[in-house]
């Protein structure tokens, strides 16, 4: 998969937002222009050197094939690509829907098995006074996806052994929780200290 970066995933999905084909004027009435023009005008001519945009003679820009493949191709499962974004950036239930075009209820269930799994996990975050839940790719989802560039996604199979996969997940977004307590420091690395012990435990 060719990698994208915060920028390059929002001049793309700009691209698809508007039937593949963009103008300066709908960059200027996008969030991107808060990027400046310098940084704008090198990230255009990034994608377009990597082929994943294509510069029309109206000076106009067009998402290619090559680049519908890395997030909105359904040839792509699910996981796949929410694996695919989530390398990119960590976000919530409502931005991947957004980004890769997916329902709900598909996300919902494609969410619980990589997390069951410790591909991903759940962060709760502060954002405009409110607690958003945050999505994260984990070191074994990374690993997970970087397999599918040798092996194909046919040959992809969730290892459904380990019974304590969920529990050693829950420890993990527990502990987060408790780091950002209100509490002393002691406290905290004691109770983190007694749950690192159990997920050891479990582990085994």
């Amino acid at each position: 998969m060719r990698k994208l970066g915060t920028i390059d995933l929002e001049i793309l999905q700009l691209a698809i937002n508007e039937k593949g084909t963009f103008n300066e004027n709908n960059l200027e009435k996008s969030k991107l222009k808060r990027f400046g023009v310098g940084k704008l005008l090198d990230s255009l001519a990034s994608l377009k050197d990597r082929k994943l945009l294509l510069l029309n003679k109206d000076g106009s820009f067009s998402i290619t094939d090559i680049a519908k493949e890395i997030l909105w191709s359904k040839s792509i499962p699910v996981w796949a690509r929410i694996l695919r974004l989530l390398q990119i950036k960590s976000c919530s239930i409502e931005q991947i829907t957004e980004i890769i075009t997916i329902s709900k209820n598909e996300l919902y269930e494609n969410l619980e098995t990589l997390r069951k799994h410790q591909f991903v996990i759940m962060l709760p975050q502060r954002q405009e006074e409110k607690i958003i839940k945050v999505y994260e790719i984990q070191s074994e989802g990374i690993e997970k996806i970087n397999s599918t560039e040798k092996e194909g996604f046919e040959n992809i199979k969730f290892n459904e052994s380990g019974k304590n996969l969920e529990i050693l997940t829950s420890i993990d977004e527990i502990v987060n929780e408790i780091k950002k307590l209100k509490t002393s420091q002691l406290e905290k690395e004691e109770i983190i200290k007694k749950l690192l012990k159990l997920k050891d435990n479990l582990e085994i």
